[in-house]
């Protein structure tokens, strides 16, 4: 096994206890005020459901941003990225808490709830032609299925990854790191392939008479968007309080702020080849998703997601000293974070909040709770272990690594 002073700080320590504590009351408390805010609301928590889910789904988009960085770093064997990857790896197998969390929602749905996802009422293909075309595949039984299929392909892949990348700390030859290579090339088509369909089951499904085939790829460069923006936000944290600061550097940095840029790039792209197509084709189903967002209060999303989360970061990050200074780079990372969760906000919440765009406490309580969680998980795997994978053979390319 590798010892290399510049990774000697790269254990939580009695961080993790702290943070595993703070972070499981926030989420107790959070989510037992949620829950009594949900029930006085008197609506069959019909608006607690679509807060949850919101939360949810910004968390399982940061653990699957991570888990295609971790499957295309052994796919392209990337050196740069070895002191940054552990921490992908415990984002990425933290997917287990978003799966557990979001579970109550998916049984409702197989029950035959549709106050979340209207078509999991089965009346409600009597009512709606278009849903009933779709009741094959859109019924709530099946759906559960699916979704199971999905968050067990997750949680098996990324904790497969994040055990053999442990095994390389121990092992005498490289082995563990072949293996991951050679599995990267399934395992990236897998990730393509759930991610794309979950994102219709989960997100796309919620307008039923809506749909669009670029959708999959659309919520994929969020995914990436937010995973590299908390890991820009993580990195600064635990550099703060004297981890991993010899080991990750502005050469690191800089290639994560790369990243957020050309994600926040391909994000504006895709999302305008959605819109331009849907426009083109004037389509009344497929144009009445947009006409909802571009009228009222929604209006104002819908620009400040044009400008917010593409026209100022692109701009902003642009440049190499962007890139390279981490006080500019932290703010866009926490930038893009606030961007991708009023992305998600505009992709969830037309379809309940009628009386506009308005950030509801039930949405501020099920974010805390559902975070909470997640970073109580997150430190729960990290506690012991090293947050840099020790054993890589390409350990000291990635210490050593300088951009040209």
């Amino acid at each position: 096994m590798n010892t290399i002073p510049a990774t000697s700080n790269a254990r939580l320590g009695p961080l993790a206890t702290r943070l595993r504590t703070f972070a499981l009351v926030v989420a107790l408390v959070a989510a037992a005020a949620g829950l009594w805010l949900g029930h006085a609301r008197g609506d069959g928590f019909q608006r607690f459901q679509h807060a949850w889910l919101l939360a949810c789904a910004f968390f399982l988009t940061v653990s699957l941003g991570a888990l295609f960085f971790v499957i295309l770093q052994h796919l392209v064997r990337a050196g740069w990225s070895v002191v940054v990857r552990r921490l992908a790896e415990l984002m990425a197998a933290n997917v287990v808490v978003v799966a557990l969390l979001l579970s109550p929602l998916v049984v409702l749905a197989a029950m035959g709830d549709g106050s979340l996802w209207p078509w999991a009422d089965p009346a409600a293909a009597e009512h709606h032609p278009l849903i009933a075309k779709k009741a094959a595949f859109l019924n709530g039984q099946f759906f559960a299925i699916r979704c199971a299929v999905y968050f067990g392909a997750w949680i098996l892949l990324s904790r497969w990854l994040l055990r053999r990348s442990r095994q390389q700390d121990e092992a005498r030859d490289t082995l563990p790191t072949e293996a991951l290579e050679r599995r990267a090339p399934p395992a990236m088509v897998a990730f393509a392939v759930t991610i794309s369909f979950a994102s219709f089951d989960l997100l796309m499904s919620l307008s039923p008479e809506w749909y669009s085939t670029i959708f999959g790829v659309y919520v994929f460069a969020g995914s990436v968007i937010a995973f590299v923006a908390t890991t820009i936000l993580t990195l600064r944290f635990l550099q703060s309080r004297g981890i991993l600061r010899g080991s990750v550097g502005v050469e690191h940095y800089h290639d994560l702020g790369k990243l957020l840029f050309a994600f926040t790039f391909f994000w504006g792209y895709i999302a305008f080849s959605q819109f331009m197509l849907i426009w083109y084709a004037d389509i009344p189903e497929e144009t009445h998703w947009f006409h909802v967002r571009f009228e009222g209060s929604w209006a104002y999303v819908s620009a400040l997601l044009l400008f917010g989360h593409f026209v100022l970061p692109f701009a902003g990050l642009l440049s190499r000293h962007a890139k390279r200074n981490l006080g500019v780079l932290t703010f866009w990372a926490a930038w893009m974070l606030v961007m991708h969760a009023t992305d998600l906000f505009w992709l969830i919440a037309p379809g309940v909040t009628h009386g506009g765009a308005l950030v509801d406490v039930l949405d501020v309580l099920a974010f805390l709770a559902v975070g909470g969680a997640w970073t109580f998980g997150l430190a729960l795997h990290a506690a012991d272990r090293s947050l840099v994978p020790v054993g890589d053979p390409r350990l000291h390319e990635s210490l050593a690594f300088e951009n040209l």
